[in-house]
């Protein structure tokens, strides 16, 4: 039972993030088979509440897919606490070695050994700059030269796969190249909740505080909208942004839209962003791109032309990770084969994903071309200002991706700054009307971005 318990878990673990695996699974044991339930020792009472609500189901059906007959599986779970099972999350809080006796010191107070969870393989020196990150980078680069002095706290946004967790770990690292001793909390708004709610559970707050608050030199805070909604983390995290702001230790926090953007967001955690250094990454332009897949290919020491490299960037807009992803995949692809990489070669590989010219084209594409035509920023476009200046460019772009790339209601909204859909048919069907009317500003425009997107 162990066995196919473990065999269980280890299907589990590529489906769910690694903080959530070694918070809520990994301490949980397997005690055996009682008629159709599988028996689970828990460390309390909370783990059952919250397995149960979360992961009752994945697990009956992990355990289902690892049965010899799965008709025959367990149909639910049954817990029992086992208090001995009580031991902090992984990395959580070990202390450091005692001193040995022979060497008497100043008594001090055991500290948390430093663990960074830093990416070795991500630097400033691997980071492809370009117009679209040139803020960000430079000031993440302030940041890692003097933490606490400058730009702090300092928020990072932007979307998926466009560098923010890149240069987190590049102010890491240069941190500790400059301060060997410094003591860096770098982890994602999703873990620091869950050990806020372990501590919560198992009376260990004044250590998780000590933690955060007084034993951290720098807090690294990716994805810090997980937070939202979250009304007693946001409470602990506003105190834990205070301790460290008035004692000039350096914030960084990383989301994917901007500040005032983020729903159920705290008013006073959203000033506090903002009292700082706030600024975007958008998706690489063209020449980036070519920079981007150049610099990656000599990295994996890929031999990798000019026309294949542009061709590639052409045609893969949306974020530095799935411009990376498709060059490997070239590249694996011209080993099994034994052929080197050419343009017919990228052709092939790409085939399958390259989609007409109009479908080629992203909704970020659609705002930034918006955004040049009317010469406004794309925080404006996706803010919830309702000047003329700022909703009429939303309401054209708004209509562009509607039908030009028949994003859904729904999808628009997300994409527009977490409006309603509602909001979204409205601005369509104004613009729509304009077009009706052969309204003379409106049809400018519309042929103007066309022809910018190649429409």
């Amino acid at each position: 039972m162990n066995e196919l318990w473990e065999r269980a878990l280890e299907s589990l673990r590529g489906r769910l993030s690694a903080e959530n695996f070694d918070t809520w699974l990994a301490p949980v044991r397997c005690e055996g088979l009682e008629g159709d339930a599988v028996v689970l020792r828990i460390p309390n009472r909370f783990y059952a509440d919250w397995i149960t609500n979360h992961y009752n189901d994945l697990l009956l059906d992990a355990l289902a897919e690892v049965w010899l007959d799965a008709t025959d599986s367990p149909s639910r779970l049954r817990f029992e606490i086992d208090e001995a099972l009580q031991a902090p999350p992984k990395r959580v809080e070990l202390e450091t070695p005692a001193r040995p006796r022979a060497r008497p010191a100043v008594r001090r107070d055991p500290t948390p050994v430093r663990f960074t969870d830093l990416n070795p393989k991500y630097s400033f020196d691997n980071f492809v700059v370009g117009p679209s990150n040139q803020l960000a980078h430079a000031a993440c680069v302030a940041v890692g030269d003097a933490p606490g002095k400058r730009y702090n706290p300092l928020f990072i946004y932007g979307g998926v796969g466009l560098g923010k967790t890149h240069l987190m770990n590049a102010m890491g690292h240069t941190i500790l190249r400059d301060k060997p001793d410094a003591v860096i909390l770098y982890l994602s708004a999703e873990r620091f909740t869950n050990e806020f709610i372990w501590s919560l559970q198992n009376h260990r707050i004044d250590e998780f505080r000590r933690r955060y608050r007084e034993q951290c030199d720098v807090l690294l805070m990716d994805d810090i909208q997980f937070l939202a909604g979250r009304d007693q983390t946001q409470e602990e995290f506003f105190h834990t942004f205070n301790a460290l702001y008035h004692s000039d230790r350096q914030i960084v926090v990383t989301s994917d839209v901007y500040p005032q953007q983020i729903v159920e967001m705290e008013e006073r955690l959203i000033s506090r962003f903002q009292s700082g250094m706030v600024a975007d990454i958008q998706p690489p332009e063209l020449d980036t791109r070519i920079a981007i897949l150049k610099k990656k290919a000599e990295a994996e020491k890929i031999h990798l032309t000019d026309d294949v490299a542009l061709f590639i960037a052409q045609h893969v807009k949306s974020n530095v990770r799935e411009l990376e992803g498709t060059l490997l995949r070239i590249a694996v692809k011209a080993e099994l084969l034994g052929r080197g990489i050419d343009l017919d070669l990228a052709k092939e590989s790409l085939r399958a994903s390259l989609p007409t010219n109009e479908q080629a084209l992203t909704v970020e594409d659609v705002q930034r071309a918006v955004c040049t035509y009317f010469n406004i920023k794309l925080g404006d476009l996706k803010s919830k200002r309702r000047h003329r200046a700022v909703s009429y460019p939303r309401q054209v772009a708004m209509y562009l991706c509607r039908q030009r790339l028949g994003t859904s209601y729904p999808e628009l909204g997300e994409r527009f700054g977490g409006k309603d859909h509602t909001t979204v048919m409205s601005a369509v069907r104004k613009i729509d009307g304009l077009v009706e009317a052969e309204d003379e500003q409106t049809q400018r425009a519309l042929e103007a971005v066309g022809r910018k997107l190649g429409l």
